[in-house]
């Protein structure tokens, strides 16, 4: 049984995705669902969790509904499956009630496969009309939300094990892309899942390259940030922050220089959230500049990269935020900028939160990671319980191993300094103490007559940002939160004072490479005369002239542009270069209702980017061959390639003596069949004008040609 299901599975997801296998773990997960059992699915951001639901949905009997917390994923989720030819809708409060109770009744007559619907809404339509629809399936889409535990707790999600009430014997799929232990164990009890089987998939995402820059000033962090961006051109990125102020002067910021970028923070009205949402998933804007409010659900596959302003506070954050880059497995960056002040600033928001000591150990893990010399992705998959048994390679880590040296002086001076100031200084003070600064707090507390001061003036105050970070996470001195965050020597800080213990540090740079191409040198602004752009290859031209089009009939169609195509599946086209909609079918990522939608265009495009503007006459057969193959009639074969009937049917007919093409018994009437096999018999010809003027009209012109060809290649299947 579970064979017909994988080979049906296959076979839709071939007609409507245009791929022609599963990823890991997808067949497993739908062969379960379509069997009955309900599941926990944990899949990596770009994993294809939607795929292990979407498919069901296609071969159970029934509707299946999708709990989703977002409006934003909805409409992307809704639009990317009509635009695959499959029946779709949403129910939410960016549509009016008529439109809402038209989605209603289409569900109640059977005309939808998926219904998208908050949790909330959903909770209130229970009794109102739900118990009268059939329903094969509920997904319970970022399932992470249902938990206290998990860093998207949303309370009406807790609610919704009164499913069980209402549907008991319908299935239930759980998904997310970031659950540690804790939170699948409270996703699994909250639900009330009935023996559901567990689907942990792995949380690598190898496309994605991992980096990371230390005590950066405001400064430097804006230049770092502009020389990645002339890294990563043309490319879309999302840029997190902490403070809404942070986004705002970010946008402003990158505006100035000539790159467009959008702020969003929960601050905003709901309008102007939604314009900056609309159009960087639009491809209007290149740059967005977010809070943590802006992310969870979206589904933009072609952001190339994500920057953190500042390191988020847990690992579980940090792996979703990074999540949003390189969805469709393309190479894709993340920079993360991690400095104590983050450590500080987070610390205080865990000391409020009624989870203290949960929120400051993962704070801690978060810290680890960011200050760690091993391979960054070995870490972050251990985090989530995944063993990595090599170094990736695609880290900073990776491609640069850290330089160790004795450091035991340089950690004294530091040691030394905090000592003598009575451990009264925090951070920045004791680095400006070290590099010898004059500012008044200095000079009014006297600790420029301390014996330390000015001892570490040959390294530079990133340097020390280093330096004193790995001393913080080697133990030689801590952090007092709770009391203005004073720098406190630990026992093992005291042992290296007095000469019992040594220290290895890592070696810093007096600037990070991504902050070197900066020094020295101007940026253009806005208004300045802009620097040379490189000249594209003819690939790129191509590329870009596709994105365009896809830009277009996006725009056109009311959706994003990645929701139309993939820029995976657009590389794609230009590595084939398909010349005819049979070549074009057979691109990864194109399904058949994309293939008659917008076909046409792209492979119209292509031949003119190639300088092939006059189809040869092979061309054209392979297209109304592979109408042919989809089930087209010749009336509709002629109406998807706007050409007269009669043409396509002197190319059926061509491909029928070519024996590339069979006709069906149900393709040309018995009767009429019969009719030229009789007017051939009386005639003895097989000219095409007197066998029509012989038959009075009743069988067209296009008909009798095909019926010759099948007549001279010996009869029909």
């Amino acid at each position: 049984m579970t064979l017909s299901i994988v080979e049906k599975a296959t076979e839709l997801l071939r007609k409507y995705y245009g791929y022609d296998s599963f990823r890991p773990l997808q067949a497993e997960i739908i062969a379960a669902v379509c069997g009955g059992s309900d599941a926990l699915v944990l899949m990596p951001t770009g994993g294809g969790k939607s795929v292990c639901y979407q498919i069901p949905a296609l071969m159970l009997k029934g509707i299946t509904i999708v709990v989703s917390p977002l409006l934003a994923l909805m409409k992307d989720q809704v639009d990317a499956l009509l635009a695959n030819g499959i029946p779709a809708a949403a129910l939410n409060s960016l549509q009016s009630e008529a439109e809402n109770q038209r989605v209603r009744e289409r569900a109640l007559g059977g005309k939808i496969r998926l219904l998208y619907i908050s949790p909330e809404r959903l909770l209130g339509d229970m009794e109102y009309w739900l118990a009268g629809v059939d329903v094969a399936l509920f997904a319970i889409d970022e399932a992470h939300c249902i938990s206290q535990w998990g860093h998207d707790f949303r309370p009406e999600y807790t609610q919704l094990s009164v499913l069980r009430k209402y549907f008991p014997d319908t299935p239930v799929m759980a998904l997310t892309a970031t659950a540690d232990k804790i939170t699948r164990e409270d996703i699994l009890k909250q639900l009330a899942l009935r023996s559901p089987r567990v689907f942990l998939s792995s949380f690598d995402r190898p496309n994605i390259g991992l980096n990371v820059i230390s005590g950066l000033a405001k400064q430097k962090k804006i230049h770092a940030i502009l020389s990645f961006l002339d890294s990563h051109p043309r490319q879309s990125g999302i840029i997190y922050c902490l403070s809404r102020s942070n986004t705002e002067m970010l946008a402003k910021t990158l505006g100035e220089h000539g790159i467009e970028a959008e702020a969003y923070h929960a601050g905003l009205s709901a309008e102007l959230r939604e314009r900056a949402q609309r159009r960087f998933l639009n491809d209007e804007v290149r740059v967005i500049c977010a809070t943590i409010a802006f992310g969870m659900g979206i589904d933009k596959s072609n952001v190339r990269w994500v920057i953190h302003y500042n390191m988020p506070k847990s690992m579980e954050c940090y792996y979703q935020e990074i999540g949003r880059a390189g969805r469709d497995g393309l190479p894709s960056d993340t920079l993360l900028f991690y400095s104590l002040g983050d450590v500080v600033m987070l610390s205080k928001f865990a000391d409020d939160s009624g989870q203290r000591s949960m929120n400051i150990e993962k704070l801690r893990r978060m810290q680890q990671y960011a200050e760690a010399s091993i391979c960054r992705r070995r870490i972050l998959l251990s985090y989530f319980g995944e063993t990595y048994d090599c170094d990736c390679g695609n880290c900073d880590v990776c491609r640069r191993p850290p330089q160790r040296f004795d450091g035991t002086i340089l950690v004294q001076k530091a040691l030394s300094a905090i000592a003598r100031t009575g451990e009264q200084v925090n951070f920045n003070l004791l680095i400006d103490i070290l590099r010898g600064s004059h500012r008044a707090e200095i000079i009014t507390r006297g600790f420029d007559k301390i014996k330390t001061f000015g001892v570490g003036a040959d390294q530079t105050s990133y340097q020390w940002q280093g330096y004193l970070s790995q001393m913080l996470q080697l133990g030689y001195y801590e952090i007092l939160y709770n009391n203005g965050n004073v720098l406190k020597i630990t026992e093992l800080g005291w042992k290296l004072l007095r000469g019992e213990t040594g220290a290895r540090l890592t070696f810093v740079g007096r600037y990070p490479e991504t902050d070197r191409q900066e020094t020295g040198k101007k940026r253009k602004s806005a208004g300045s005369q802009a620097p040379a752009v490189q000249e594209l290859s003819a690939d790129e031209q191509l590329f870009e002239a596709l994105r365009t089009l896809r830009m277009r009939l996006a725009a056109e169609a009311d959706m994003p542009a990645y929701t139309l195509f993939t820029d995976k599946v657009l590389y794609e086209m230009v590595r084939v270069k398909p010349m005819t909609l049979g070549d074009f079918a057979r691109i990864s990522g194109v399904g058949e209702s994309k293939v008659m939608k917008y076909g046409r265009e792209f492979v119209s495009l292509i031949r003119k980017e190639l300088g092939q503007k006059s189809k040869e006459k092979g061309d054209t057969l392979d297209e109304t061959l592979y109408l042919l193959q989809q089930r087209y009639t010749p009336a509709m074969v002629a109406e998807a390639r706007a050409l007269k009937e009669v043409t396509v049917c002197s190319h059926i007919a061509q491909l029928i003596q070519t024996q590339r093409f069979t006709a069906s018994p149900a393709f040309i009437p018995e009767a009429e069949i019969s009719r030229v096999e009789e007017a051939v018999r009386c005639l003895h010809t097989t000219e095409l004008k007197p066998l029509y003027e012989f038959l009075q009209g009743r069988v067209s012109y296009g008909h009798i040609r095909i019926i010759l060809a099948i007549i001279s290649v010996g009869g029909r299947d």
